[in-house]
């Protein structure tokens, strides 16, 4: 069945199932590349369960990009995994990038680990654009992220920052909410450090 005619839902879900067989030997410490290849079939996803502002700058690059800031844990598994994927009638690209101010045509900035020192800077630099946010840094959504992934027993899951989310104008899907394993409503974020 081609993605752009899969239900959400069911898409969501399907990544959800696919999430919790990873194999035993997956843990926090020590990424493989199964769990990867969760988390880029994840950002696709979210692309689909999220609304951005119609204004945005990001509508004249002509594709759907998904950005990595800082050091690429994903290799070639996220550009495989967008390689056909269509989002709002748009091709999907995955794009690096070496720091915060080159966002401008992002929808969704995954933020590596290599850059948790300098959250602070790039929640100032982003100043609530229309571009989501995640990454696997500990307690990301806590800390401003919108969308943080979280390894529960052998499952890659994730949290969303819903306050985080609709400061920068951007629209969660119900479903999606649904299946995160903590929304947090409240805008107080946890002091970046």
């Amino acid at each position: 069945m081609p993605r752009a005619r899969t239900p959400l839902w069911f898409s969501l879900i399907s990544i959800f199932v696919s999430a919790c067989v990873l194999s035993a030997s997956s843990n926090a410490q020590q990424p493989t590349a199964g769990e990867f290849q969760v988390k880029a079939a994840y950002l696709y996803n979210f692309g689909r369960f999220v609304s951005w502002p119609s204004q945005d700058g990001s509508d004249a690059t002509g594709a759907f990009e998904i950005c990595v800031l800082g050091d690429d844990p994903f290799g070639p598994t996220l550009d495989s995994t967008l390689a056909t994927g269509m989002i709002g009638g748009k091709s999907v690209t995955a794009k690096r990038i070496s720091k915060p101010q080159d966002v401008n045509s992002c929808r969704i900035l995954f933020i590596s680990s290599s850059e948790e020192r300098h959250l602070k800077e790039i929640f100032t630099t982003l100043n609530n654009a229309s571009v989501l946010t995640v990454s696997d840094i500990p307690r990301f959504s806590e800390r401003g992220g919108m969308i943080g992934f979280v390894i529960d027993g052998n499952r890659v899951r994730f949290d969303v920052n819903l306050a985080s989310a609709q400061s920068a104008r951007l629209m969660l899907s119900s479903e999606l909410l649904k299946v995160a394993t903590n929304v947090r409503k409240d805008s107080h974020s946890e002091s970046l450090r």
